[in-house]
């Protein structure tokens, strides 16, 4: 690979990221979401879910990293 994990992963969300607020803009602005509770539940397990997705890749290199170094 030419270039570090992290640095593929960051270039990656850069990209997935506007694309991903950009269906969430469109669900809020569909209608589909009536009550306070209904938005404060979407954004609680849109956002968190987001940010879970983001952080596990760096999770996932320090296994990787792991179990290479454990084979050598």
């Amino acid at each position: 690979m030419k270039y570090s994990f992290k640095r593929l992963w960051n270039l990656m969300f850069l990209f997935v990221g506007p694309g991903w607020s950009l269906l969430v803009w469109m669900i809020w602005s569909s209608g589909q979401l009536h009550s306070p509770g209904e938005k404060i539940l979407f954004l609680s397990v849109v956002i968190p879910g987001f940010l879970l997705i983001y952080f596990s890749g760096f999770f996932i290199e320090g296994w990787h990293k792991r179990k290479q170094s454990a084979r050598s």
